[in-house]
């Protein structure tokens, strides 16, 4: 639901079919009043306000969302008169998320609350855990019972191999193949070496990689430990 607050009601019927129109549910309000009684109903994804509003303006009421835990992370789209800097620092400096400069398209409108949406919805926790150790696949990072870890590329595409895979026996030619590439020209002590930095760098983690004598490594399964 993306709520509109603008007087003129031209512009804010428009402003709802075009919302509408292009696959977004949409109301309409021509001031505080009506927008505060919708607000207590349901959250909007997004609100375009308009600054100048009979009763409480647009950046009051810009204020009070950005005040409220409740409504402080609801993207705002501010509408400023087109020679009016003032209004578009204020607005933005007071919390709003973009501003539409009047008189605006409605394609430039849907534009704006694309880029909007984008910018603001969560991005998605992708975090795998393995016995202690965590790797954030966002953040690139890894930690040992919540210490951080410092690891270079290849120790951490080992480690989220073996962590993907516990129990499977990976020889040094595969692990070459899979983290170095086909094309890889180095001998099979370059997984040694590595396997070896990773296990000092995980400490008391770094024994969950297991040696398989003369084939080559795994990550321990729990029911093994």
């Amino acid at each position: 639901m993306i709520y509109c607050v603008e007087d003129e009601s031209a512009i804010r019927d428009l402003v709802v079919y075009t919302l509408k129109a292009s696959g977004y549910e949409a109301q309409g309000f021509e001031s505080d009043a009506g927008f505060w009684a919708a607000m207590k109903e349901l959250k909007p994804e997004l609100v375009i306000l308009d600054v100048m509003l009979p009763g409480e303006d647009g950046l009051k009421i810009l204020k009070k969302l950005r005040s409220s835990p409740v409504t402080m992370d609801i993207p705002v789209i501010m509408a400023t008169a087109k020679d009016s800097e003032y209004d578009k620092v204020i607005g933005l400096d007071s919390g709003a998320d973009d501003y539409l400069a009047k008189p605006f398209g409605m394609m430039e409108m849907i534009s704006h609350i694309k880029a909007v949406l984008r910018r603001s919805s969560p991005k998605q926790v992708n975090i795998i855990t393995y016995d202690g150790i965590a790797m954030d696949m966002n953040k690139h990072t890894v930690t040992v019972n919540g210490n951080p870890v410092s690891l270079t590329l290849k120790e951490y595409e080992l480690l989220k191999l073996f962590i993907g895979n516990p129990g499977h026996v990976f020889t040094r030619d595969a692990l070459l193949t899979e983290i170095w590439g086909m094309d890889f020209a180095g001998e099979t002590r370059t997984v040694d070496v590595h396997i070896g930095t990773l296990r000092t760098k995980l400490a008391n983690a770094g024994d969950l990689i297991q040696t398989i004598r003369g084939v080559g490594y795994k990550m321990m399964e729990k029911h093994e430990q």
